[in-house]
């Protein structure tokens, strides 16, 4: 079976596209439409919300993250059984760093490498004809990135939504529907961005509502068929991160959830055993475990509950006195000395690195990395280079006096300093990393 894809992509973030994408992912899904969801660059949360939707696991692609043969061997994978599969941008269709073609990051990459139409979501809201200017110019933007048709969002009336979809439908871009404006189909959010998918108290009720709006608004049988079919050569997983262990012990609750799906998959295919374990619930790795992760999250919002947490810490502190520790973001907070909260509470964390952390005193750090690994450890040897990013409000109060994890640059290739921590067999870093350079 060859599976047929659309980008569903928008002008900027807060169009609508997910709410879009997750509503379509269960219509078609409601359907008997063998349909998975995809989302482009870095994003834990998006892909959490469509697993809910399609009831298949999501999965990201990241252009200047993955080389090609990577993106075309995790698509295949994400296509197989597949008759549909929808691609949700990120941000803007465009937006990306200005690196080579095809490796900035944007989901119009996407389109250009595997051929992919693009459904466009517009916001109609504060505009009418104004919104055809809109999509003549992503029509006519880069011609190798083609624009299959328009979903206006957010119209205010049926005057409205006639005078933007003529408007349209005069450059010659059909208008697939019109989803009109309605509070209660926007998804919550927090600092992080969307609430996650297991956190919502009614995500299915939630979903089942965002499918009955698209199947009102769109005509899936025209988007169905605005979908082309997508056959790739064979990729490879040469640039996948290999697993860090033969058993990984992984905490996983509310504190730590931000683990790409991709990487499970990988590591779980390579032969690894995932034995997750719940610090929140006072749980410590299992010790028959060879490495353990500590993935990010938000445990700024558990700390005292971390804090408290007294046979995790005592339990983690004997692992690592004989198998490899590694923290991420969150897990990298976790790791140090302490973590101040967002009402300036200071928490005792596990001080197996020395370094300590702040959510009071805020600082948004958000980009793509390029970190070079300073000594052979879990995710490579040394002088290896990962690519991956950083998103996070927290920020360092005390370096403390551990040696680096690693030199770390921007997306270009600028260099930022060092990066992370590590002591003996533990390593820490606010870098997440999605594959090899």
């Amino acid at each position: 079976m060859t599976a047929r894809a659309i980008i569903i992509g928008a002008p900027r973030s807060g169009s609508g596209k997910t709410s879009v994408t997750i509503g379509l992912l269960r219509a078609f899904a409601r359907r008997g439409v063998k349909v998975r969801g995809i989302k482009t660059g870095p994003d834990y949360i998006d892909p959490g919300f469509h697993a809910f939707a399609a009831g298949t696991p999501g999965l990201n692609l990241d252009s200047w993250a993955m080389q090609p043969d990577l993106l075309r061997h995790l698509f295949a994978q994400q296509a197989e059984d597949a008759e549909l599969v929808l691609i949700e941008s990120a941000m803007g269709l465009f937006d990306g760093i200005v690196v080579p073609e095809n490796r900035t990051g944007s989901a119009a990459d996407l389109a250009r490498l595997f051929g992919i139409p693009v459904l466009l979501v517009l916001d109609i809201s504060g505009q009418s004809q104004t919104a055809a200017a809109v999509a003549h110019g992503f029509a006519h933007y880069d011609p190798d990135v083609k624009m299959s048709a328009v979903v206006l969002n957010r119209a205010g009336s049926e005057r409205h939504r006639t005078l933007c979809s003529q408007a349209i439908e005069r450059i010659g871009l059909p208008v697939a529907g019109c989803v009109m404006r309605d509070p209660s189909l926007v998804l919550p959010e927090r600092h992080l961005g969307l609430v996650q998918a297991s956190e919502h108290p009614e995500i299915d009720a939630h979903i089942e509502r965002l499918a009955d709006a698209m199947e009102q608004a769109i005509d899936l049988d025209a988007l169905l068929s605005l979908a082309r079919p997508v056959e790739l050569s064979r990729g490879s997983v040469e640039a996948a991160i290999a697993p860090p262990g033969q058993r990984i012990a992984l905490a996983q609750d509310a504190a730590f959830t931000f683990l790409y799906p991709h990487l499970q998959r990988h590591w779980r295919e390579a032969g690894a055993e995932i034995i997750p374990f719940s610090p929140l619930a006072d749980e410590s790795p299992n010790a028959s475990c060879d490495v353990c992760w500590l993935p990010g999250g938000y445990p700024e919002l558990h700390a005292g509950r971390l804090a408290g947490a007294t046979n995790f810490k005592a339990g983690l502190s004997r692992f690592s006195h004989e198998k490899p520790v590694h923290g991420e973001c969150g897990g990298y907070m976790v790791l140090g000395e302490r973590l101040e909260d967002a009402d300036g509470v200071s928490h005792a964390m596990t001080g197996l690195l020395s370094h300590a952390t702040s959510f009071a005193k805020r600082k948004m750090n958000l980009g793509y990395r390029q970190a070079t690994i300073a000594v052979d450890g879990l995710l490579g040897r040394a002088g290896e280079v990962l690519r991956g990013h950083e998103f996070h409000y927290a920020r360092v109060t005390d370096a403390g006096r551990d040696d680096a994890f690693a030199q770390i640059a921007d997306g270009q290739g600028k260099p930022l300093g060092p990066s992370g921590g590590r002591r003996g067999l533990v390593t820490g870093t606010f870098f997440h990393a999605i594959a090899k350079g």
